[in-house]
This record gives C-alpha cells, structure tokens and sequence, in this order.
C-alpha cells in the first residue's frame, strides 16, 4: 500500500508548488479524479466542503484549506472575532484583557481602531470626531491585492457612500460590497524614507488543540516612493501601499530585488540602528500577535482533520518599534518576482509538505500531527496547545504578569516560541 503513487491535484500552475509534486514523484489528477493531496484555491475549497456537494474526504487526503478559513482571512471577520476574544478575556478576568488609564489594552492592541461599513458607520463618525486631523484607510471586506483601497481624512470624503448624509444611512447590495475601515498607521517605521510592511507565513496544522509554526524566511515589501504623511499625497498608492501589485506599475520598481527585504536582513539592519534587546521584543511581539490571533478563531473554525492552512500574515512595524496586524491572506502569492523569491517560496512548500505529510508517500489524518524535528526545515514550532497545557509552569508564567511586561512571567519551553 505504501508504494502506492501519490496523486495530487492542484489549481494553480505554479512552478514552486509543481516542482515539488513532480521532486516527490508523485502523479498530478484532476480535482474531479481521485487524489490524496489538494493544493486548492478558497473557491474549490468552498466548494469541496459545502454540504449540498455531499463530498466525503477520505483517511489519506488532506486539503490546504479549513472549510471557514475566512474567519481569520476576511477583513471584517478578523476584527470581529479579535473584539470577542478580548471580551471573552476580560469576562475571565484574566490579566491579558488589562486595560490603561485610556481605555487602551496593554496587551492585545495588536489591530488598528477598525469599524465595518456600512453597519458600524455612526460609531466610525464618533470616533472620528475625537481625533478629526486622523488618516483613515477602506479597505473592500472581499478583495485582495490592494484593490479598492483609498485613504480618508475627512468625512465629507465617505459621504458618497451614504444614501442620505442626515441619517448617515448606507446602501450595500451584499457582504462583498461593505468596507472595513481602519486608522491609518501614520507614523509607519521607514527605512531610506520608505514605508514597507512584513509578509510572513505562518502553517496551522490543527486548530483545536491549537499548533501552529512561523517560517523564518518571510520578507519586507517596500514602496517605490519615498514616504509622506502630507494630504495632497493621500491619493499616491506608490507611497502608502505595499503591494507588489501596485508597485509593479511605478516607474521606479526595481525588478532584480522586487523591492524586497528578507526578515534576516531586517533583523540586521535593526540591531545595528536599534540594538538587539528590541530587535528580539519586535519580534517577540510579532509572535504574540499572531498566536492571539489564531487563538481568537480557534473556537469558531471548523478544525477539520483533513486540513491545514498556510496563511501569509500582512504586519506594519510603526516608528515605536509596534507592530501591527493588518491582515492574514489564505492564498499568499505564489508567484515569484525575483531568483531569491522563487527560491525562497520553493522551500516554503518543501517544508510545508514535510510537515502536514512527514511520511512522504501518503496523507494520513489519523497520526497525532507531530512531525519529527528533523523535517521542520526553515520552519519553528510557534505554538503547540497540548505541550503548553501539560506544562503548568508554562501556564502560570503566561498569564502571571505582574507589574512589568508579560514576557518577566514567560519561560522557556518547546510549546512556543520563547
């Protein structure tokens, strides 16, 4: 049985990801024959998964995909499901809801101030009005690569999307047309005076007990034009967006380097400027976020043993060294703009596919999702629920966070990443 060929459909003629089908020899099948393994698009996915199709998956396949993934990826639902996290932490009592003398948390103010339009419009206007000189950014709930995005410093600015401006009403034919709308992150750090904000990956393999891994090899996108917070120059995307999609189109794109940074070299290039002690608090600060962020969906995705996802994590770092989630993609690009690119995204799905299938030949949901240590490659262990639990010492030093920062309660151990 175990000589069995593995067949593998995918729909996305990417050569990363068929390079590594074909290394493993193993035969690509349409999604409509039988295969073990599924590189899906959300849409086939959603597809595969909905009820009315009555598809029954089988011990030895696995998708990578959860059936609601959009919980995490969607724009709206990201915040949604991070505002109830928080509430559920402060019912708990527990320390992590702390709040500051503002209101402020002091501990999971990991997402800008965020509203959904239309639903959320007369909250948006209140909180404008406290702080009227504030950029804001709308953003489409269901569209990616920096589609629909413009930025905002006046009411009057959004009124359009209103019916009536008296009653503040709006008019959206469906959930695909409302908006999220955020405070722009203003003070973004630069580098040679250019914005740029991180991509990293990160593997879920089981929701619930939670465990989940970070790649080390992720990157920095930077604009083509240097930064400027003035606002005749709110209309420039070149200046306030991050996409390789937008930027590919300005004059001054560079197509060797792509306008990108690895994570390595940003680590570099900060502990030069700013020293090692923060440097190792950013992104100490980044893995909080994103476990925080996978926790907060955990209870409400659909932890299908079948499944796991590689979300690409979208973070700008601001002038204070924070960072700041603004959003997770389900289907990160796979394209590959530069030989480093490519290189790198190669070993991305080398080391994915060792993880969710450590035996190389077959899936099998049945294993308890441990993979041997040997077969991580670039990836680190992020967070492994059942390891934290069993280790009360961990436990304690997590929530125990006395007067200082949360990290004096932390110790050292395997279940996460400190």
């Amino acid at each position: 049985m175990a000589s069995r060929t593995c067949k593998y459909a995918c729909d996305m003629e990417k050569s990363v990801l068929v390079s590594n089908f074909d290394k493993r020899g193993w035969a690509q099948v349409t999604s409509d024959e039988e295969w073990n393994f599924y590189w899906a698009s959300v849409v086939s996915a959603k597809t595969i998964f909905n009820v009315e199709t009555g598809y029954r998956l089988q011990d030895d396949q696995i998708i990578n995909h959860f059936p609601n993934h959009y919980e995490l990826t969607r724009k709206d639902l990201l915040v949604k499901n991070l505002k109830r996290y928080r509430k559920e932490l402060e019912k708990e009592g527990n320390p992590l809801a702390e709040k500051d003398e503002l209101g402020h948390y002091c501990y999971m103010d990991f997402i800008p101030v965020t509203f959904l339009l239309p639903a959320d419009y007369n909250l948006f206007v209140e909180e404008f009005r406290k702080n009227p000189s504030s950029t804001w950014i709308m953003k489409p709930t269901g569209k990616a690569r920096g589609i629909g995005i413009f930025l905002i410093n006046k009411l009057s600015q959004i009124k359009k999307w209103s019916r009536d401006s008296k009653t503040s009403s709006f008019q959206a034919s469906s959930a695909r047309d409302s908006y999220v709308i955020s405070r722009y992150i203003d003070n973004p750090l630069l580098i040679g005076g250019k914005k740029f904000d991180l991509r990293m990956y990160v593997l879920v393999t089981s929701y619930r007990p939670l465990k989940c891994y970070i790649y080390e090899l992720g990157f920095c996108r930077f604009c083509t034009v240097k930064y400027s917070a003035s606002s005749a120059e709110l209309d420039n995307m070149f200046i306030h967006l991050t996409n390789i999609s937008v930027q590919k189109h300005g004059d001054d794109y560079n197509k060797q380097h792509g306008g990108k940074w690895n994570i390595q070299n940003l680590k570099l290039f900060l502990q030069s400027t700013r020293g090692r002690e923060v440097t190792s608090k950013l992104f100490d600060d980044i893995n909080w976020l994103i476990v925080h962020s996978l926790k907060a969906v955990a209870g409400v995705m659909n932890n299908d043993k079948h499944c796991f996802e590689c979300y690409g994590y979208d973070i700008i770092i601001d002038d204070n060294l924070k960072p700041w989630l603004i959003e997770v993609n389900a289907s990160p690009s796979l394209s590959a703009t530069t030989v480093n690119d490519r290189t790198m995204k190669y070993n991305l799905i080398n080391d994915t596919i060792n993880l969710v299938m450590p035996g190389g030949e077959h899936p099998d949901v049945k294993w308890n999702k441990t993979p041997p240590k040997g077969l991580y490659g670039h990836y680190q262990l992020l967070y492994d629920e059942e390891l934290a639990k069993q280790d009360q010492e961990f436990s304690k030093g997590k929530v125990s966070l006395g007067s200082g920062s949360r990290r004096e309660g932390k110790v050292k151990h395997a279940a996460t990443w400190k």
